[in-house]
Formats: C-alpha cells, sequence, structure tokens
C-alpha cells in the first residue's frame, strides 16, 4: 500500500478536497518531498493528458532601472537621479523586439522600475506603436506598475488598466508577489502591499486581462506563510478565474540587501516540494511553469515530473533576476531538449498560453510513470 493510500488526508487531496490550512501543515512537516511531487504529477497528467508541455520565446525588456521603491531583495534598481539609472528610448525597445521576432518570438514582457516622471502617454504609445508595427502580444506592466501608476497620475486602477488595454495590453505578468502576507511584506520593504497587489489583479480580471501570478520564497518565510500566499491566490482565483498560470522561484540573495541575512539558497529538493505542493494547493489555476531560471535544466526536467507542465521563456534578455545571482542560460533548443529528455511533446506557445505550434499524431500522454511512484 502507498504513502497516499495509508494516509487519509493525501487521499482527499487525490480526490479532489480542499484541505484545511492545518491539515496542509501537518503533511507538509510530516510527507517527504517525493509524495508531493508523485500526486502532483498525477495531477498534472489529469490536467493535462496529452502530454504536451509548452514554452515561450519572448523578450523581458526592463525599459527602466529608476525606481522609487528600495526592495532589499532587489539587486537592479537604481534610485532616480543615480548615474547608473536608465530609461529605454521606443526606437530602442521596437530594435530589440525585432530581434524577438528573429529568433522567432511572439510577444514582450516589459516590466520596470517605478520610475517618477514618464508619462502615461508614455507607455499607451509605445503600446499602440508595437501592436501597430509588429501585431504581437504584450504581456506588460506588473501590479506595482500598475499601483504605481495610479499613485503618479492620479487615477483609479481600473482607469489605468482601461487605458493601456485601449492601447494594445493583452495580459499583465504576476512579477512583484514575492509573498503577499502582511505583515511579513512590509518587513521586506516591497513596492506595494499584498492587498493592493491583489486589487490590480482582480480589476484586471474583470477587463477581461488575463494574468500569470508568483511566489518567490526563500527569504526568511514561514511554511505556514507560504501557505497562506497560495490561500490569497486561490480565493481569489476562484472570484474571478483570471489567472493562466502560477511560476513559484526562489530568492537570489547576491548583490541584495536581503542577501545579507539569508546568503543561502532554497535547495533543488526545497524547491520541487514546494512546486508539488503549489500543483496541488492551486486547484483552480490551469498551468504550473518551472522556473529553468532558477533552477537550471535540470531542475526544469524535474519539476515537469513535479506537478509542472510549462518551462516559460527562453530568456532572450533578463535583468532583474540575473542580477541577484541566476546564471543559468538556455536557448529554444536547450528548452525544446529539456522537455523531450523529460518525456514530453513541446510546443511553443504565446504569453497567453494559446499554442502557436500544430502538433500531429500527438495520441497519447507522456510516460505515465509518476516521480517516486
Amino acid at each position: 500500500m502507498s504513502t497516499i493510500e495509508q494516509c487519509d488526508e493525501l487521499a482527499r487531496l487525490e480526490a479532489g478536497e480542499r484541505l484545511t490550512s492545518q491539515e496542509w501543515l501537518t503533511l507538509i512537516q510530516s510527507v517527504p518531498g517525493e509524495t508531493f511531487r508523485a500526486l502532483a504529477d498525477r495531477m498534472r497528467m489529469r490536467l493535462h493528458p496529452d502530454g504536451i508541455v509548452c514554452y515561450v520565446i519572448d523578450r523581458n525588456v526592463n525599459y527602466t532601472n529608476v525606481c522609487t521603491a528600495v526592495c532589499t531583495f532587489c539587486a537592479f534598481y537604481r534610485k532616480p537621479g543615480h548615474e547608473e539609472g536608465y530609461v529605454l528610448g521606443h526606437d530602442e525597445i521596437f530594435a530589440r523586439v525585432e530581434e524577438m521576432l528573429e529568433l522567432g518570438g511572439s510577444g514582450v514582457l516589459m516590466q520596470g522600475g517605478l520610475h517618477p516622471d514618464l508619462p502615461l502617454e508614455w507607455y499607451e504609445t509605445l503600446l499602440t506603436e508595437l501592436k501597430r508595427r509588429y501585431g504581437i502580444h504584450l504581456h506588460c506592466f506588473s501590479p506595482p506598475e500598475i499601483h504605481a501608476f495610479s499613485r503618479l497620475y492620479g487615477m483609479s486602477v481600473r482607469e489605468v488598466l482601461v487605458r493601456l488595454k485601449n492601447a494594445g495590453l493583452d495580459s499583465i505578468p504576476g512579477g512583484g508577489a514575492e509573498i503577499l502576507v502582511e505583515p511579513f511584506r512590509r518587513r521586506r520593504a516591497t513596492k506595494c502591499t499584498g492587498p493592493e497587489w491583489l486589487q490590480v489583479m482582480e480589476q484586471a480580471h474583470g477587463l477581461g486581462l488575463p494574468t500569470t501570478a508568483t511566489m518567490m520564497f526563500g527569504m526568511g518565510e514561514t511554511e505556514e506563510i507560504r501557505l497562506e500566499h497560495l490561500r490569497l491566490l486561490r480565493d481569489l482565483q476562484d472570484r474571478t478565474g483570471g489567472f493562466i498560470s502560477f511560476i513559484p522561484w526562489t530568492f537570489q540573495p547576491d548583490n541584495t540587501a536581503l542577501g545579507k541575512a539569508y546568503p543561502d539558497r532554497v535547495s533543488l529538493d526545497e524547491y520541487l516540494k514546494w512546486l508539488a505542493i503549489s500543483r496541488l494547493y492551486l486547484d483552480n489555476v490551469p498551468n504550473i511553469q518551472v522556473s529553468w531560471l532558477t533552477q537550471g535544466l535540470d531542475g526544469a526536467r524535474l519539476g515537469l515530473r513535479s506537478g509542472a507542465n510549462d518551462v516559460g521563456s527562453i530568456m532572450i534578455e533578463e535583468n532583474v533576476i540575473s542580477a541577484a545571482g541566476a546564471k543559468h542560460q538556455s536557448g529554444e533548443e536547450g528548452l525544446r531538449q529539456a522537455i523531450i529528455d523529460a518525456g514530453f511533446h513541446p510546443c511553443k506557445r504565446n504569453a497567453a498560453y494559446g499554442r502557436l505550434e500544430q502538433l500531429l499524431d500527438v495520441t497519447s500522454a507522456a510516460d505515465p510513470v509518476s516521480v517516486g511512484a
């Protein structure tokens, strides 16, 4: 008899029941990570039985590093007036997008610091021109940016989102979530509060803008806090259904103020355990993405057998996490090979999880052997 069959809570979880926070904590403290990974792999097979794992070719354009926030976990930002601060011109952004299109890309992920001086029209013109020139998917501006726009321009969050959507915005990335739980979040000096992040996402979903969601862990938070973060996301998803994907990654400590207190990276085993827990807990989020950028391609392969069904972007350009010490790199062939090596069929997608390849003769799921089975 397996561990899952012997444990009532695990059996209920596999049957689709939601557990209480205390039941979750009991399991986390008593059940090995391999069991969670096996259970999450089976859930992934039920949700995505065709054995296809997707990836995206886009470009993460960090249009400015000038930021009025001072996040203790960030090594990318520069304060206004700093000699290393920059703002990319529209033409420079266009050139980067054209390079991405030459590599087979389908869209742009654009995020930046909280710049105090750029007018809303700067962003609207940029989106309109990107859409007019290239017709690409625009996955831009995390909730802290949207919240900052609201305060800077004296507009409601909804008004800002309507303006940006009318200019061409297609979806919103889940950056800036880190850990949404107050007051833990306040001690990490983040760009906006947890409720503000969630409000932006709820407003976006109400306007038909799909979004992703994230969690960055390994900053000294407890297991209870990680679970509460997942609960906040699941509760919002119950109301709106607007999250199309969840991406957990680990804190990268290099060159950050917080890294002095938490210099050790989360282990791969711990990451895979919480990747699996995320798949099981977020039963209403369709896609789970493994962070190869922080875990490497070997970690990605294991993550695809731990509940994930997506490996994200080749990251033609990435400046924020890499500045804090994430040095993994891969091109398209590397991601495709990692997917194949894990026993799946690779498929290119866009940021909205629309598949861009016509797959033929995919008649059965990948090798059904689960991790730990």
